[in-house]
Formats: structure tokens, C-alpha cells, sequence
């Protein structure tokens, strides 16, 4: 078991988020927004008293390595908790090794099925968003074939197998499937394939600049005035990178948007450009939750009057705490959350509509 020290005036975080890679965009405004949840909480006192200290991990390289060195932190007493937003492939190779040692708390929308019992996850899954993003899509703009473009690994893989049942749901079909490796840049053999396809929707499950490069070349092609694109993961720094002319039809399903206007996001958007600057790095989805991850441990920890993992995992259904998503409740260790359509329009998400996961 992991050593820890009650007495120890600081709470070590390992804080485990990309630098690096095709999800390396998103790292700046991650750690922003976890340094701005934690000065928040030290401010009103900390955790159990402890003032809550962020630990930055690199979770942009190789899943093992990265697993390794966070469980080496742990084993030394030196990260009592991890929370972070990083891949699939990541988390499936940090969770076995801490989640009976320490609560590790996930931020990134997922694929859904992860029953570790120490691991705690505020993201988004397919039914919240593809479900019923892909029923709105069928009926608004009669989008039927679909077609799926994913990163190759187990986050797009499963999410694929899922939207399969959802195009049938939805009066459609999955009519193909392309998968790439992770840090890809060139898509013209998967172009040349949707443009054989005769699609009018493409499911796209890429990372990052994965996603920059592949709208870049569907634009280049003309096939935004073909087909509609949805995806599960598109945030406002990914369309920045990707420019305006290249996301013309582009719809993202999430529970945060810069452009939603809840209280609780100007709330939090002001509080973040107060502590940072105009010119801080902007404030997507993934960044965000990284807000949620650490204001979840506080709940947590709180509720469970400790910072040790079986007495956090008791209580964990009875935790509810308020973050710029607003107000979330805990149910299976999962966070039950809004999750909004947004379309792009030009370099904003502008939401159009609440999804509903309604059977």
C-alpha cells in the first residue's frame, strides 16, 4: 500500500496530462485549469487542512513509461492522489497498478466500462454524446450513412462498436470504418476511401492534431459540402489549429463549451481570465475537466473525512460538488452531466442544442 501521512501539511497530486503527442494542445490550459481549482481550495483552508500541492506528469508518451512513473510516486508517498485528462490507452495502463493505493480520478470522455474501484471519472461517454447526437443529426439533417475515422486504439475501437448500434437506432448504418495510427499526419488514403463511400455523415474519433490534420485535408477536398462530421472530441484549441475554412459542417457533442452561457461557465470563465490574462490559453473541454478532477477529489476526500481510497470508494455515490459544469452528482463513479451539441462556426462551438439520453 501506498504511504500516507495524515500529518503531512501538503496533499501531493499527481496531476497526469499530455505535453507532448497529438493530444500535447491540450496540455497548457489543462494544467491552468487544475492550478486554478487547487489555489482555489487552498485558499479556503485545503483538503482535511492540507494544502493541496499539483505535480505535473507528462501523460503525452508511452502508456507504460507513464504508468511507471506515476506508480513510482506513489510507491515513495509522493502523490497521494492522480487525476488527470490523458488517453484510454493511459489511463488502462495507470489504473491497475494505483487505484487500490490511491484515488485516481479520470477527466477525459472515454469509452465507457471502467470498473477499477479506486478510479473516479467526470468525462463524458458515448451514450451521453453519440446517442443522441447521432438521433438529432438523423432527424435535423437526415444524415443515415455514416462513416467511422478513428485514432487505432481501444478509446475510437469501442466507441465504434457502440456507434454501430446507434446509426441502426437511429434509422442508419455504420458503411465503413478507417483506423490510423496515433501522431498520424497524412490522410489522403482514408479521403480517397470516404470519397468512394457515398456517405453523408462521418463519426470522426481522433486525437488532437490527429483531428487537425484530417478536417484540414476533408476540407481540402471539398467534402464538407458532402457530408456532416460529428465527434465526441473537438475543443476550441483543436479548431483554432484547425481554421475556419476546414470546419464548415462540423458538429461536437460535450458537456463544455467556451460558449455556453450557464452562470456557472462565465463564473468560471472569469474567475480563469481574472488569475491568468486574456491571453491565457484558451479553455476547451478536456482542459476544463481538469477543473472538475480536482474539485471532485475535494468532494471526495470531504465527504469520506480521509484521504485513503476504500474510505473514499464507501461514500463515493453520495458526493455531489459544483464546478463550471455546474452541479454533478456521482452515480457508479461516474459524473451524471448536461451534454450540449455545439457546430462550429468559424472558429466558435456555438451550442444548438441539449442532448438527451433518452432509450
Amino acid at each position: 500500500m501506498a504511504r500516507t501521512n495524515s500529518a503531512d501539511p501538503e496533499l501531493n497530486v499527481a496531476l497526469v496530462i499530455p505535453l507532448q503527442g497529438p493530444l500535447g494542445l491540450i496540455g497548457p490550459s489543462s494544467e491552468l485549469c487544475a492550478q486554478l481549482a487547487a489555489e482555489e481550495i487552498n485558499e479556503a483552508g485545503g483538503i482535511l487542512g492540507r494544502e493541496v500541492r499539483l505535480h505535473t506528469v507528462d501523460g503525452g508518451g508511452d502508456p507504460e513509461t507513464i504508468a511507471a512513473e506515476v506508480r513510482s510516486l506513489v510507491s515513495q508517498g509522493r502523490a497521494d492522489a492522480v487525476i488527470g485528462a490523458h488517453t484510454s490507452a493511459v489511463r488502462r495502463a495507470i489504473a491497475p497498478r494505483v487505484a487500490d493505493r490511491v484515488p485516481y480520478i479520470y477527466t477525459s470522455l472515454y469509452e465507457g466500462g471502467e470498473r477499477n474501484p479506486g478510479v473516479f471519472l467526470t468525462g463524458e461517454t458515448p451514450g451521453l454524446q453519440l446517442l443522441p447526437g447521432m438521433r438529432l443529426l438523423a432527424q435535423e439533417r437526415q444524415v443515415r450513412r455514416w462513416y467511422v475515422v478513428g485514432d487505432d486504439y481501444v478509446w475510437p475501437r469501442t466507441t465504434a462498436a457502440m456507434a454501430r448500434g446507434y446509426a441502426h437506432r437511429s434509422g442508419g448504418a455504420i458503411v465503413g470504418e478507417a483506423y490510423v495510427p496515433l501522431g498520424t499526419t497524412d490522410f489522403a488514403a482514408v479521403i480517397d476511401r470516404l470519397e468512394r463511400a457515398a456517405i453523408d455523415g462521418v463519426l470522426v474519433l481522433l486525437v488532437g492534431e490527429d483531428a487537425v490534420h484530417f478536417h484540414r485535408a476533408f476540407a481540402r477536398r471539398g467534402l464538407h459540402h458532402v457530408a456532416v462530421r460529428l465527434t465526441p472530441l473537438m475543443d476550441e484549441n483543436m479548431l483554432l489549429a484547425t481554421g475556419a475554412e476546414a470546419t464548415i459542417g462540423l458538429f461536437a457533442a460535450a458537456g463544455y463549451f467556451e460558449s455556453l452561457a450557464t452562470p456557472e461557465r462565465l463564473d468560471f470563465a472569469g474567475r480563469y481570465a481574472r488569475r491568468f490574462g486574456v491571453d491565457a490559453p484558451m479553455v476547451g473541454n478536456l482542459g476544463e475537466s481538469c477543473y472538475e478532477g480536482v474539485r471532485l477529489l475535494e468532494a471526495l476526500m470531504h465527504r469520506a473525512r480521509s484521504p485513503e481510497v476504500k474510505a473514499i470508494a464507501a461514500i463515493a455515490d453520495t458526493v455531489s460538488y459544483e464546478g463550471a459544469r455546474g452541479v454533478l452528482h456521482l452515480r457508479g463513479r461516474h459524473t451524471a452531466q448536461r451534454v450540449y451539441l455545439a457546430e462550429a462556426e468559424a472558429l466558435e462551438l456555438s451550442v444548438v442544442a441539449e442532448l438527451t439520453s433518452r432509450r
